[in-house]
């Protein structure tokens, strides 16, 4: 279950579709990796602890038969806030995720997103905030599973399933020269 929660009334009015949006690119994230349970995988990309379960991540081994995940589409504000509170980072950010601990199951995580600059990136890069949207959530969920972008060999994998998710969406490359983010998570 995708729980979307809209806090900033200018996502419903840029994107009336949004909640289908984030469903969709949500749920394409999780199949996809379910799916392809080896695809990409080598063990020396993840460091030990948390981030290890992204090796073998399917909602069997993650003991669950179904999943939630909470999205929540806000502003500004909210984003600079968490972003301040929890990765000591004085700014907003286009998405944050908020992995849930083991004992949360089914429950994955939540993931947050801020409009005004994730309407601006999309417009600095020439792509549909729809588009942008997308990649942001199936990146945010990707997080929530274990994947990170700390270091460039993560990077390399976790862009590698952005990029395979999107495409099954009939989405372009969201890396690609003319519409690379400066901004995913910081990166």
């Amino acid at each position: 279950m995708i729980d979307v929660e809209i806090e900033d009334e200018a996502w419903a009015a840029a994107l009336p579709d949004a909640e289908a949006l984030v469903e969709r690119a949500a749920v394409a994230a999780l199949n996809f990796i379910s799916a392809h349970p080896d695809e990409r995988r080598d063990p020396g990309f993840f460091p030990e602890g948390e981030r290890a379960m992204a090796q073998t991540w399917t909602p069997a081994a993650a003991g669950v038969s179904s999943f939630s995940v909470t999205v929540l589409l806000t502003d500004d504000a909210t984003l600079h806030d968490l972003n301040s509170r929890f990765r000591g980072q004085d700014r907003p950010t286009n998405v944050l995720s908020f992995p849930a601990p083991t004992s949360a199951r089914p429950h994955l995580g939540d993931v947050a997103l801020a409009f005004a600059t994730c309407e601006r990136e999309a417009n600095e890069q020439g792509k549909p905030l729809s588009s942008h949207l997308t990649h942001l959530v199936a990146h945010g969920v990707l997080h929530l599973v274990g994947y990170d972008h700390e270091s460039e060999a993560e990077a390399v994998v976790m862009e590698a399933l952005e990029r395979d998710v999107l495409a099954g969406l009939g989405l372009p490359d969201p890396y690609a020269p003319n519409g690379s983010p400066e901004d995913v998570n910081g990166r």
